[in-house]
């Protein structure tokens, strides 16, 4: 039987503990150059919509599913890395660190100043990946300057209250706020 190898990006999806100094993770460096230059010519442009509609859907062209309404500025590291639903809105000022994949399901908005992270550094070997993919649920709703930290799934109908920093899973239905976050009430 044939052992088909995984790629860097499908071992970073996996949370597979990954060292950047290997001579493997040189695509990965390569695509997070690419990447790069796209957010820096996206957050150059003037703000045409078509436009950088178009720039946006460049970014993203290796990315899975129906490209999202953004409004610059951005910053992405792994734009291969996502998968989005439809009608999917990211308000200006989005950070990602996304080399774990990060799920963006059907009608989710996304507030001004948000940060999504998948990646952390082993304590005791800093150049070593240790990566958790996120995932956010349909029509969830991150107010501004909310950060979701790796592993963590926001749930269906989820909002997040502006400036919340997210180390949980937040259940569908819920009010989640605070740092960290805690459930605040249902809906």
């Amino acid at each position: 039987m044939e052992n088909k190898e995984k790629n860097i990006f499908e071992l970073l999806k996996a949370g597979e503990v990954v060292n950047m100094m290997e001579k493997s993770y040189l695509p990965a460096v390569q695509h997070m150059d690419v990447t790069r230059r796209r957010c820096f010519k996206i957050n150059h442009t003037e703000p045409d919509m078509e436009v950088i509609a178009s720039m946006i859907a460049e970014l993203f062209e290796e990315a899975e599913g129906e490209i999202p309404t953004m409004i610059p500025p951005l910053e992405v590291d792994f734009a291969k890395q996502f998968t989005f639903g439809s009608q999917v809105f990211f308000n200006h000022s989005f950070t990602a660190m996304s080399a774990g994949g990060i799920q963006i399901d059907d009608n989710v908005q996304i507030g001004p100043n948000c940060t999504i992270v998948t990646t952390n550094h082993d304590f005791g070997e800093r150049y070593t990946l240790c990566c958790k993919g996120v995932h956010i649920k349909k029509n969830a709703w991150l107010g501004a300057c909310v950060t979701i930290m790796p592993g963590v799934t926001i749930g269906e109908n989820a909002v997040i209250a502006g400036g919340a920093v997210v180390t949980k899973d937040v259940p569908d239905n819920a009010v989640a706020g605070g740092n960290p976050a805690k459930i605040l009430k249902s809906l």
